[in-house]
């Protein structure tokens, strides 16, 4: 499940178009075969996306898996949306989801299914023509305009997003090659080392890049890297840890790409964040601080929390 949390702008949806055009500024990139939950109304608003079942018999457990953290963040409105081709599935999922929730007490505002750049009203008394299918155009949306003047990239698919963590393999072969060279760094060295880097432009030696991802596969070294953070600095350190992902050679990727997922979390890229995660547990499918980072997006927690448990003693892991 994908939990974005904040977005650098407000926009105001006032029709069904608005909300569509909304969903991949929400979560980074055009969804398919997915539910998206949009929350209006709550004490810790937030927006998720999960893949859509197989199976009609796995419905009950996405149905659970969004409103679990609906429950614990008190939403009280919501609105789905529902992507994929005219099946039985998404129509079971669509009233499952407006069921259970109303039955939660958590008013359904919307829900729609959307396949073939049309959306479909699932809940009564909207408009007849709804029922039949309305013709929407995302990507020309004044909302997506916004979030490009503002900065915020929404890739094509999910796929088109992870694939900005794929290795480099010139820039991995590299990094390799300085490995017997750099020892692993010194507790003290690591986070000057990161700011130093992530706020220059040019390219991070190999050298620099081989000493973080040895360093990174120790716990109390990797957490040089990311326990003084804070939900506003971790936007400027976001393409830093993305680059020693993709420069890391393959057995080292498990420590940056973990750290990339905390770092992406508490920068509100949750998308991103699940994408890092899944970069370390390809290698490592038990590693710790992506386990972390998983368990925080599936509760939807916010990384409002985190400046708030770490800010009188930030610096404490």
């Amino acid at each position: 499940m994908t939990t974005p949390h904040t977005s650098p702008h407000l926009m105001r949806a006032t029709c069904p178009e608005d909300l569509l055009a909304f969903v991949p500024v929400a979560i980074g990139f055009a969804p398919a075969d997915s539910v998206v939950m949009l929350t209006v109304e709550g004490s810790r608003p937030f927006h998720a996306r999960i893949d859509l079942p197989d199976d009609e018999d796995d419905v009950d457990e996405v149905v659970e898996a969004l409103l679990r953290p609906a429950r614990q963040h008190g939403i009280a409105r919501v609105v789905f949306v529902v992507y994929d081709d005219d099946t039985a599935v998404a129509d079971e999922t669509a009233w499952s989801l407006h069921v259970a929730f109303t039955e939660a007490g958590i008013e359904v505002f919307e829900v729609l299914r959307v396949h073939d750049d049309r959306y479909f009203a699932v809940l009564p008394g909207r408009a007849p023509a709804a029922y039949r299918g309305v013709p929407f155009e995302a990507r020309h949306h004044p909302f997506a305009a916004h979030a490009v003047f503002g900065g915020r990239v929404t890739h094509d698919s999910r796929e088109a997003l992870a694939a900005t963590l794929a290795s480099d393999e010139v820039a991995a072969s590299r990094v390799a090659s300085a490995l017997g060279s750099c020892p692993a760094l010194l507790p003290h060295q690591i986070r000057p080392l990161v700011t130093e880097h992530a706020g220059d432009r040019s390219a991070t030696p190999p050298e620099v890049v081989a000493g973080l991802a040895l360093s990174m596969r120790d716990g109390s070294l990797r957490d040089e890297a990311w326990r003084w953070l804070t939900h506003a600095t971790a936007p400027s350190y976001v393409d830093f840890w993305t680059e020693v992902v993709r420069r890391s050679p393959a057995a080292l990727v498990p420590g940056p790409a973990s750290v990339l997922a905390f770092t992406a979390w508490l920068a509100g890229e949750g998308a991103l964040a699940w994408c890092a995660v899944d970069r370390a547990r390809e290698v490592e499918p038990e590693h710790s601080l992506a386990g972390l980072v998983a368990d925080m997006l599936m509760s939807a927690t916010s990384p409002d929390e985190w400046d708030l448990l770490a800010g009188p003693s930030l610096g404490v892991a």
